[in-house]
């Protein structure tokens, strides 16, 4: 059973950037699809940034788009979630997912069925 590992949150200023990464464990990320999640208390969990299992296709929800990038390392089973020019509405929990069956498209949320504890990221004003 793959277990993932989400670290590189904290506390960051306005405008600033952070990396996020994720390390899977008990099993793989090359093959399959990727995908960072975020959620605030009170709300639910929204999709932002897929990753298909080649790295041919990548979704970024419109309010990251273009200051978020994610990206992995097939060989240190590593996935990543660059952030840069953060704002205080980017402030929640990440946390990165993998699809149920290989060689998705990680592209709809249902289709992501593991799942990290979560790395917090707080941006101040």
């Amino acid at each position: 059973q793959v277990q993932l590992v989400e670290s590189g949150g904290g506390l960051v200023q306005v405008g600033g950037s952070l990396r996020l990464s994720c390390l899977a464990s008990g099993g793989t990320v090359s093959r399959y699809a990727v995908g960072w999640f975020r959620q605030t208390p009170g709300k639910e969990r929204e999709f932002i940034a897929g990753d298909s299992w080649d790295s041919r296709t990548r979704y970024y929800k419109d309010s990251v788009k273009g200051r978020f990038t994610i990206s992995r390392d097939n060989a240190r089973n590593t996935v990543y979630l660059q952030m840069n020019n953060l704002t205080p509405e980017d402030t929640a929990g990440y946390f990165c997912a993998r699809e149920r069956t290989p060689y998705g498209l990680g592209r709809y949320p249902r289709d992501f069925g593991t799942w990290g504890q979560g790395t917090q990221v707080t941006v101040s004003s």
